[in-house]
């Protein structure tokens, strides 16, 4: 049997495709390779896994309707990741989200619904996002998402809403992981370590939202990689609810400045920092409660920022010969 994942030539899909091709699964990775960020990135990292007898990948938008349809043949596990990433991007391509987000979830919802009794499992990329205006820290997966302040936070509730419908209507069984700023190797450019350390190594000035009173809960790649194999491998019980959401942070809120500092120090250089105004559709603290994901999933992060940005630093000087 094979685990679909859609994503697979994303940041978090490349790294969850190696975690289940190295335990010996056969994974058929999908992704339609758009150019919202350098695609070569993208292709570098599927080359990482083109390279694996066990995975297969197909090149398809999961956005078009119908186009999963052929692969349903075998797969009976889901890892849904593909979507249009990024708050500020939401502000100038709202269409992106329409389609990446609600046309394609529900695409995926369906084509899990065919698979019916065959389906195990359907694990699916949340965000914190969601939390929207959520002052109250850390945050819960029982406090109320019902503020959002971006289109992409919009998106990802309604991804949560639909999943529920669909597990409740048809008994799916799945789980939703709200991911809190992940970053490490391979990671997105339009990010905050991929930005900073572009920037500070071409001398140009950094931009520092909020004036730099900012905190975010990091959360380093094989940690969320942890939590999704784990939330894969534990699907909700047949005599429970069918749906379930959790929250996959590092569970510390770091300041952004000592997120800088220590961007710094890996570099051995000093940031020209842009302090700008808070921009529309950010917020300024998140932080992760995952004390229902520990209990429920075994989940314990173990990488701090400390140690996690310096790998991160290693891999942008070998990826692009710095």
């Amino acid at each position: 049997m094979a685990i679909l994942l859609t994503g697979a030539a994303g940041f978090i899909g490349m790294h969850v495709s190696q975690a289940l091709l190295a335990r010996g699964e056969s994974v058929i990775g999908v992704d339609n390779l758009n150019d919202y960020y350098d695609v070569a990135l993208k292709e570098a990292r599927l080359a990482r896994l083109t390279a694996h007898d066990q995975f297969r990948f197909e090149r398809l938008d999961i956005a078009d309707q119908g186009a999963l349809t052929p692969l349903a043949e075998g797969v009976d596990r889901i890892i849904h990741l593909a979507a249009q990433a990024g708050v500020r991007y939401s502000l100038t391509h709202p269409e992106a989200y329409e389609r990446a987000n609600l046309a394609g979830h529900l695409n995926v919802l369906e084509f899990a619904r065919h698979i019916g009794d065959g389906l195990t499992n359907m694990v699916y990329a949340s965000s914190s996002s969601v939390y929207g205006g959520n002052t109250k820290l850390p945050f819960s997966v029982d406090d109320q998402v019902d503020n959002p302040v971006s289109l992409y936070a919009a998106t990802k509730k309604a991804n949560e809403l639909m999943s529920h419908a669909y597990c409740h209507t048809y008994g799916l069984p799945a789980t939703g992981l709200r991911f809190f700023t992940v970053y490490g190797p391979w990671g997105r450019p339009d990010m905050s370590a991929y930005i900073f350390t572009s920037k500070i190594l071409a001398g140009e000035p950094i931009p520092v939202f909020n004036h730099g009173d900012m905190q975010r809960d990091f959360t380093f790649i094989d940690d969320i990689v942890a939590g999704v194999v784990a939330a894969l491998d534990q699907p909700p019980a047949a005599d429970g609810a069918r749906h379930r959401v959790y929250n996959l942070g590092n569970h510390r809120s770091e300041p952004l400045m000592r997120f800088i500092g220590l961007i710094e120090e890996a570099l051995g250089l000093k940031a020209e920092i842009d302090f700008q105004p808070m921009q529309p559709g950010d917020v300024q603290a998140t932080y992760a409660d995952i004390d229902a994901t520990q209990r429920d999933l075994g989940f314990q992060p173990a990488t701090p920022i400390d140690q996690g940005i310096p790998q991160f630093i290693a891999w942008y000087r070998e990826y692009h010969g710095v």
